[in-house]
């Protein structure tokens, strides 16, 4: 049967979901500051770095166009839980909650961290899809493995590198922001390289199920042409 221009498959949607819930996600174990030996990181790097190898396997699968209505898709869904969890911490709490610090350290988050959060996701999201995109057509669709981590390297670094300025200068010292970007970029990178195997696993499965692999030889990389989607 022909599909429609507007339509999406169940695990497409399925991906979405998963892509939004750990983006999410991601903002509530943030607040969580860990350190392991000398290492120290927050709690979001647990689920982050899922978001990108969802991109890499939407990608892979569905090519640019669908990758890109995902992440605007994710922004806008981790939008409005930063919104509604941002009104609701400014609303008074009863006389009997006694809860409001720990709150407000979810939920109260700064404009300032909440500006560099989706200004980074944003262009780390694009950048990890584009060098996914185009690492494809020239390889022909071959060294998935290299494309995947090649474009999480060049998306994280990207990430890192708006984040944590923006969010933390003046706060963490300046020669601490370097060590800060560098730790990040290598815990994903690595992250992505200990369960690339499942995601090898995971991107044939759906290939086969959904009979697609696409290139995205006449794509258009607009990154606000969120119209233009189809299977």
């Amino acid at each position: 049967m022909q599909k429609t221009k507007s339509q999406v498959s169940v695990l497409f949607m399925l991906f979405g979901m998963l892509f939004c819930v750990c983006l999410i996600t991601a903002n509530v174990l943030e607040t969580k500051q860990m350190a392991f030996g000398p290492i120290s990181i927050t709690g979001g790097l647990i689920v982050f770095p899922v978001s990108y190898i969802i991109n890499d396997c939407v990608c892979e699968v569905w090519g640019y166009s669908k990758t890109r209505l995902l992440i605007w898709y994710g922004f806008a869904m981790n939008f409005i839980f930063v919104a509604f969890g941002a009104l609701c911490d400014a609303l008074p709490g009863a006389d009997y909650w006694t809860n409001d610090a720990g709150f407000h350290a979810i939920f109260g988050i700064a404009p300032r961290i909440v500006f560099a959060s989706f200004l980074a996701f944003i262009v780390g999201s694009f950048i990890n899809a584009y060098v996914m995109s185009r690492m494809k057509i020239s390889s022909g669709g071959k060294h998935f493995s290299m494309r995947a981590i090649m474009s999480t390297i060049f998306g994280e670094t990207a990430d890192s590198l708006i984040f944590f300025p923006i969010a933390f200068w003046g706060i963490v010292p300046n020669d601490e922001l370097p060590v800060l970007m560098l730790s990040q970029v290598i815990l994903k990178t690595l992250y992505e390289i200990l369960v690339l195997p499942v995601t090898i696993r995971v991107v044939r499965a759906t290939k086969k199920h959904e009979q697609i692999d696409t290139f995205d030889n006449d794509v258009d990389y607009n990154i606000f042409k969120i119209k233009e989607f189809q299977d």
